[in-house]
């Protein structure tokens, strides 16, 4: 193959945001990967100030955003060319900084691994969060049926604004119940789950046949039992991803998917 002497390139920050990753790793729970700055910062907007011998389509002087392992709360930051993005059509530079990490994360889970489509039930934990509130508008963007589960009517409101269908107060009820009432039966083809053990088995309790359970945050916890039948019987799948350890070249296709698929409907 190709021998490339130089994948990354120099960004000026303009711009960082706040995931909840960043408030875990202040806290001590969640440590930046191998090789990552030791300082916050999951995502960022700037300037191309330099790229490295090996890069091809980005120059000095570019606007992007990119997608990191740590490190965008700096002045600068070194960045693997693929993980460079872009600015959306129609977004400011500040206020673009606040998409690649939700970007990156709800389409590498809903659309690649889960494979959602038009005319599916989508079922969004959490659906006024950061994930959330994004993934109920790729839902929608991808003509699926978007449920969401919420802890207050404004918050459900919020959702209902964004173009979820389906709304659960998950302290007034029970998103199996209520999910599979409003799909006459069928249930929800993929769930993007925050939660983890908490909502495991009501999680695979309320998937159609053949569904998908994305668990992307273990505000629930991380130890929980299942029942292997039902979940055999539905010929389902449970998977659990982070975006922040994939290796460079699995960033690197998400972002192309992201740049490509999900910035003309920003």
């Amino acid at each position: 193959g190709d021998v490339v002497i130089d994948t990354s390139g120099d960004l000026d920050v303009a711009a960082s945001a706040v995931n909840r990753a960043d408030l875990l790793q202040r806290q001590g729970f969640y440590p930046p990967p191998p090789g990552a700055p030791p300082y916050p910062g999951l995502e960022c907007s700037g300037v191309v100030a330099q790229v490295g011998d090996g890069v091809v389509g980005w120059s000095v002087g570019d606007q992007c955003v990119a997608l990191l392992a740590g490190g965008g709360y700096a002045e600068k930051v070194l960045v693997p060319a693929g993980q460079l993005m872009p600015v959306p059509p129609g977004l400011d530079l500040v206020t673009a900084a606040a998409l690649p990490e939700v970007a990156c994360t709800v389409w590498s889970n809903v659309v690649m691994d889960a494979g959602l489509r038009a005319g599916d039930v989508l079922l969004v934990h959490g659906g006024a969060g950061g994930s959330g509130t994004f993934a109920i508008q790729a839902g929608v963007a991808l003509g699926a049926r978007v449920a969401v589960t919420a802890g207050s009517p404004a918050k459900l409101e919020r959702c209902a604004a964004l173009g979820a269908e389906i709304l659960v107060d998950y302290r007034e009820q029970d998103f199996v119940e209520v999910v599979r009432e409003a799909t006459g039966g069928h249930g929800a083809d993929v769930v993007l789950d925050n939660m983890g053990a908490a909502y495991l088995q009501r999680n695979v309790d309320v998937l159609a046949t053949g569904g998908r359970i994305q668990v992307i945050g273990l505000q629930g916890g991380v130890k929980g039992e299942i029942n292997l039948g039902v979940l055999m019987g539905k010929r389902a799948q449970v998977r659990g991803t982070t975006l922040r350890a994939r290796p460079v070249e699995e960033k690197a296709a998400i972002c192309a998917r992201v740049a490509s698929e999900v910035w003309p409907l920003v």
